[in-house]
């Protein structure tokens, strides 16, 4: 029996931290891909997603900006590592004072991120979902113009490579997995 196309998809699916080449990723690619990912559930319809696109060219400006939130001797290693990807979602999240409308929005941001992971990399684009420190940091959220209402949910780093990282072993299911017995 063979795995259905989604199935080999989801399990060949890899981060993509590094290494990325010198093909641009453009806004009509993010935006193609991102037209089909915002089809993930969302309770009550809300889709409390929004995105901040920042491409090669606007990059160094960029990090340079978010990297001066990080204290002075860390603020060059973390403008370098802003500027590794080719491109960088960012993913703002509506928030909620109602804990199950958090827990909603958050589990429908998720959701879309792993449609568009899977979709990218069906276009052979490489991402990663990043949680860094300053998607905290209330100077990010200003400089990105995030309302009180939202959050950062991911800093999600973009970019075609070449090699493909190796397979990483899940812990297997039956150690994870258990039947309610009453």
């Amino acid at each position: 029996m063979s795995r259905t196309e989604l199935a080999k998809l989801i399990r060949e699916r890899r981060a993509i931290k590094k290494g990325y080449n010198d093909k641009k990723v453009t806004k009509e690619t993010v935006m193609q891909l991102l037209e089909e990912s915002i089809w993930a559930p969302t309770h009550g319809m809300r889709q409390p997603w929004r995105f901040l696109f920042v491409d090669k060219d606007h990059l160094p400006g960029f990090a340079k900006k978010i990297a001066a939130t990080y204290p002075e001797e860390r603020q060059e290693n973390r403008e370098n590592y802003l500027n590794e990807p080719n491109a960088i979602l960012v993913v703002i999240m509506e928030t909620s004072d109602i804990p199950k409308q958090w827990d909603e929005n958050f589990g429908a941001v998720s959701a879309m991120i792993q449609n568009f992971w899977l979709l990218a990399w069906e276009e052979k684009l490489g991402i990663v979902w990043k949680t860094n420190p300053h998607i905290y940091d209330e100077k990010v959220k200003e400089i990105l113009h995030v309302k009180d209402n939202e959050k950062i949910a991911a800093f999600i780093h973009m970019g075609y490579f070449d090699e493909t990282p190796e397979e990483k072993e899940r812990i297997p299911l039956a150690d994870k997995f258990e039947v309610f017995k009453g």
